[in-house]
């Protein structure tokens, strides 16, 4: 395969590779995100593989002599010519750039978003345990009177 097809599935290929599904579905916290995201990654794996198998195959070459044989030179002649002068038109992503630098924000802000969650996180288990320190030396100050 060449042209814009094999690209197509090169990217997804390499795509595929880069995703973390098991880092993302530890992420997840309620039953019904982690049912929507094996929907997500059941359908990201089927057209993952529509494309490894039907867009990664070269089409059959056209044997034209054997043609020639039965219809004759000049039809046949004229069905190659204009086989031949079809292009397909080459895709081109004007999607992308638009939304690349937005999607890259949305990752830094995610990141800092985490940081935060992280360190809000330990600031609570700190709480939890000097509440749970206090609690212990209230029950054996009670315990002693």
């Amino acid at each position: 395969m060449s042209g814009p097809g094999k690209k197509v599935v090169d990217v997804a290929f390499k795509a595929s590779k880069n995703i973390d599904w098991e880092g993302m579905a530890k992420l997840l916290v309620s039953d019904e995100a982690r049912k929507e995201f094996a929907t997500l990654r059941r359908t990201f794996d089927e057209v993952n593989s529509t494309l490894q198998t039907k867009f990664s195959q070269e089409p059959e070459s056209i044997d034209w002599e054997y043609y020639r044989k039965g219809i004759g030179s000049r039809l046949v002649d004229m069905y190659k010519e204009a086989y031949e002068s079809v292009e397909i038109p080459k895709f081109v992503d004007t999607v992308t750039p638009q939304y690349k630098p937005k999607f890259d924000a949305l990752l830094v802000e995610l990141k800092e978003a985490e940081e935060k969650s992280l360190k809000e996180s330990r600031r609570l288990e700190k709480e939890i345990a000097e509440v749970q320190e206090l609690k212990i030396g209230t029950m054996t100050a009670d315990a002693v009177l």
